[in-house]
This record gives structure tokens, sequence and C-alpha cells, in this order.
């Protein structure tokens, strides 16, 4: 049993990590999903502004994040989300630095010459197009970082919160509850920080893209619910049922 619940507490965090890290390396594009899927949505707008659906490409795997977070909450309590969590944090600013470190350093004459085109042809400078992409702002670094705690210490809080009112029933309840609740916060703190108060964009612009970001999450954490009882069907399945509500106990008395 100690065996196995190591093993599901390590690839759970395995998710967790490589998720997370992912995430808010691609978060700084900013991509337009009506675009992507092909739909017109430009007679729609919100508080006066377009809304074109854009959103930080760090939401197309992030509920992702929230989910193996409320996993690891129902089998290993708060503080198996909380080490991770600060485990990941400290991760995603080695990242950061790696990533500098990777973009500061002189590139080879011939690595340039070998990608001094584009697919069409077009000329282009890889090692400045390398730096536009990877080298990330202070202000993007301390609002992920920021948003992220945020949100995952709020989702692990609201999740305790639901599990002890409905105790230990309705696990689509405490899963979604938590989950929308943070993501709120999340949503919107990353996108202040790092464009507003670090950056040049408007406070109607960092609305309308944090509107974007959490209802894409908001429906995408709905959507996803039967992910939660798909991870508490295999869980169940490979720990043995008595197992498994043992460690679900253990985990709530334990917060």
């Amino acid at each position: 049993m100690e065996t196995k619940k190591q093993k599901l507490y390590i690839i759970l965090c395995g998710i967790f990590l490589t998720n997370a890290i992912t995430a808010e390396i691609i978060g700084a594009k900013i991509f337009s999903l009506s675009d992507t899927l092909g739909m017109d949505i430009k007679g729609f707008s919100f508080l006066g502004m377009d809304m074109g659906f854009a959103l930080s490409a760090g939401t197309l795997n992030w509920p992702i994040v929230f989910i193996i977070s409320d996993v690891i909450n129902e089998y290993f309590g708060k503080k198996g989300v909380k080490f991770i969590s600060y485990l990941t944090a400290a991760l995603i600013t080695f990242s950061f630095a790696v990533i500098y470190l990777a973009v500061s350093v002189r590139p080879a004459e011939f690595w340039l010459d070998v990608n001094s085109t584009d697919t069409q042809g077009n000329p282009i400078n890889i090692n400045e197009g390398f730096k536009m992409i990877f080298r990330q702002g202070m202000g993007i670094i301390i609002g992920s970082i920021a948003a992220f705690l945020i949100g995952q210490i709020l989702d692990a809080l609201v999740f305790h919160r639901l599990r002890r009112i409905t105790e230990n029933r309705l696990v689509w309840l405490r899963a979604t509850g938590s989950t929308v609740f943070s993501q709120f916060f999340d949503s919107f703190l990353v996108i202040f920080i790092a464009f507003y108060v670090f950056g040049n964009w408007s406070f109607n612009q960092v609305i309308q893209v944090g509107t974007n970001n959490y209802l894409y999450k908001f429906l995408v954490a709905i959507a996803l619910t039967p992910l939660v009882y798909l991870a508490h069907f295999l869980i169940d399945k490979w720990l043995g049922k008595e197992n498994s509500k043992e460690l679900i106990s253990e985990a709530t008395n334990a917060d």
C-alpha cells in the first residue's frame, strides 16, 4: 500500500509539474480561439470591447493542472497540494532562469546561416526570434508565479471547505467548485501583473483577455469534470477500493 501510495503521488506530481511549467513557458503567446476554430464572432462585444476570444496559450493545458490538483487534494489533502505547488513555483523560477541564460549566450554563426530564412523563403534572424519567444519579461515571471501560487492555495482551501460541507460526497461539486473559484483570480491576476503593471496593455485589454481566459477555463473545467471521476475509478482500481477510501479518509482528517 505504501509503495503504491508513493508511486501515485509521484505520478500525479509529474503530470502536475509538466503541465504547469509548459503552460508558463507558452503563456506569453496570445492567440484567437475563434479564428483558430473558424468562428466569426466579431459582432459580439463585452463592455464595448470586441470579443475575438483572445486567450493566453497557457490556457490550452492549464485546466489539467487544476484537475490534477483536485485529485492530489482528494487523496493527499492540502499538505500534498501545497508541497507540489511550492515545488512547482520554485521549478518555474528555475526554468525562467535557464531560459534567460539560453537567450543570453552568443549564437553560433553556422546556426544563424542555416536558419536564415523561414519556410516561405523570407529572411529572418533566428536568434532574435528565439529571444522574442522565450525571453519573458520580469512582469510575466512575477505575474505567473503570483497567480499560480494564489490560484493553487485558493483551490486547495475551497476544495477542503466543500469536502467538509458535503462530508466527502459530491466529488463533482468540490472539484468543479474549487476550480471555478480559483481560476477567476488566476485568469486576471497574471494578465494584470504581467501586461498592465509591468507592460503596456490598457485596462480594457486586461479585462477582455482575462474574461476570455476565465470563460474558457470555466467551460473546460465543467467539460472535464468526468475526468475527475475517471481518475477516481483508475486509482480505486489500482489501490483497491478499501485502500483508496482509507487514503481519502487520511487526507480529510489531516486537513
